[in-house]
Formats: C-alpha cells, structure tokens, sequence
C-alpha cells in the first residue's frame, strides 16, 4: 500500500497546539511540503522555541490564541479557507492532568466541537489526534482499533482519557451525519527532541535525572511497559493518514515495548551516567500494558517504523545535553 502526498504547495493547513512536542515536528514537514501552515496555540505547554526557526518563512504563521474559544474572527490568517485541519491541541502529560484538567477538558470538547463546524464549512480534511489512552489501562494486549478500552471515568487520567473519546465521537459525527472527511490517530507513546523536560513523563524525566547524575524514580515496581517510538515515525504515521482517504481510528507508534525499568536502565547506559534506580509510589490509574496492533496502519497506510529505541533514545539524550547545558 503506497499512499501518495495529498497535501502541500498551494493547500492550506491549519494545525492547533502546533507548538508543542510532536506539532512542531509535523508542522516543519508540512512546511517543507510548501503548504502554507497556520499554527494557533496558547502556550499553555506548548513552545514558541519550537517553530521560532520558522518565523520568517512566508508560509508560515504563529496565531497566539486560545482553540477553546474557537478560532480568532480578526485574524486575517484565519480568515481563508483551509485545505486540512489537524487538532492536535492538549496538554498530554500525567502532571498536566493535575494542574490543568478543566483545560484539557475543554480542548478535547468544545474546541473539537469549533474545529469541526469550521472543517465541514471549509469542506477540509480534518485530522483528530486521539490517543493510546481511549483504551485505559488495557484488557487486551496488544490493543486493537476495535478494542473499546478500559477507562475509569472518575480517575485522575480521566480528564484526558475521557476528552479524547468525546472528541473522537464528535469527529466520528460529523463523518457520519455531515459528509465530514475525518481521519483519527491514536498516538502511542512518543519522545524525542522539544519534549519538555519537567513535563513528568518517563523518557524526559530519565533522561534529565540521568544527566544530573540524580537517581532515576521509577513508578511502582517498575514491571509495567510502553512502547516508545521516536518523533519522526510518529509524524510519517500521521501524514501518511493525512493524505489518505481512511477514516480510522489507526493506531500510531512502535511495537519496541519494554519495562519502565529497563526504559531507566536503558537511559542510564546511553547517557554515560552513574545514576542509581529508585522506586517510588505508582501513580493512579497507571495503565500496566502498552502496545498497538499496527496491522491496520500497515495494511491500509504502509506505514513501518524504523528508528529503534537506542538509536532515538540516543539522539534525544544528546538534545537534553544540549538543552540543559
């Protein structure tokens, strides 16, 4: 299955939270396609240092502006067509749950809501990014696209677990009752460079410890697994279901599951550190097992990863060098 680039000179994108983690990554690829990218973004957690490289490219443009509120009238860039629109706004990580649950609850609700209405009326395509997540802490392993999940409602992750589901139903709606063409992306864990050091989850925070030389705090016994997959097998995944014509959802990641404490281990070694593993109380609701079924994402959109986890572990931990001095 070869799909073929659908989007670039000459469409216009608009891509929410385009200044975090793994928009960024996407935007400077539609970029270089030579589409014409709108990012709009309230940094709440996203980065201005994270497209600032764009600034000055003419097909490029930075709207500060809440999604939540809907989608600024004044502003001229806002004022066109779009071509494609990719929701990928919302703060991702277990701290944010705590501190900013009534934002991600509104992110992943009212702005999908505003996102949708502006997609149907400009006849855009219309990218959701869901989350492995929707499945909870997983009865089935590996988690399939047709497993309905295992969430508590109530629980801390709640806020974004929940949000996402909302917001893949809604996207489903629309496909459904309003000729929408809607494409919805399940991201598995992702890392790499212009992650947030302090953003609590695993990979930055190893990686920080380690090269402080400050013991690595492991959740739990350690026992429970992800599969990683680095940021540019990710952003090939998401394109690839952008310019198909496939509705979804499909799972995006890696099969490259492993223990969080072998993750520490791993991180250690790579970063050259003498950090020792500590273990300290598990968090709630802590899914036990992670790993997508990519037999739909292969067969429907050709996708494969290639970057292994030393090879972007390496590259990633040779960022943080950098960035942490």
């Amino acid at each position: 299955m070869k799909v073929a680039p659908r989007f670039g000179s000459g469409h216009r994108v608009l891509v929410t939270g385009g200044a975090g983690f793994v928009p960024s990554h996407l935007v400077d690829v539609l970029v270089e396609r030579g589409c014409t990218v709108v990012v709009l973004d309230n940094f709440v957690t996203g980065s201005k240092e994270n497209v600032a490289h764009l600034a000055d490219r003419p097909t490029f443009t930075l709207v500060e502006a809440d999604v939540s509120d809907g989608l600024p009238s004044h502003h001229p860039a806002l004022a066109e067509r779009f071509d494609a629109i990719l929701h990928m706004a919302s703060p991702a990580s277990p701290t944010d749950f705590a501190s900013l649950p009534v934002e991600i609850l509104r992110v992943g609700s009212v702005a999908t809501l505003h996102l949708l209405d502006r997609a149907v009326a400009d006849g855009a395509r219309f990218l959701m990014a869901s989350t492995s997540e929707a499945y909870g802490d997983p009865l089935e392993h590996p988690q399939r696209e047709t497993y309905w999940g295992n969430v508590n409602p109530i629980g801390i992750r709640s806020v974004y677990d929940e949000a996402k589901r909302f917001s893949e139903a809604a996207t489903m709606a629309y496909a459904r009752h309003r000729g929408l063409d809607a494409a919805i992306v399940r991201i598995f864990n992702t890392y790499g460079p212009r992650m947030r050091p302090d953003d609590g989850r695993a990979i930055p925070t190893f990686i920080s410890q380690a090269l402080r030389g400050e013991p690595l705090t492991v959740h739990g016994t350690g026992n429970q697994t992800r599969s990683i997959c680095y940021v540019d097998d990710l952003v090939r995944g998401i394109l690839l279901l952008l310019d198909s014509t496939e509705t979804g959802p499909v799972n995006c990641g890696t099969e490259h599951e492993m223990t969080m404490r072998q993750l520490a281990e791993l991180i250690v070694s790579l970063s050259d550190s003498s950090s020792e593993v500590t273990y300290v109380t598990r968090s709630a609701d802590d899914p036990e097992k992670r790993r997508p079924d990519l037999t739909r994402a292969r067969e429907l959109l050709g996708y494969e990863p290639t970057v292994g986890p030393e090879e972007g572990l390496r590259r990633t931990i040779e960022h943080f060098r950098q960035r942490l001095g």
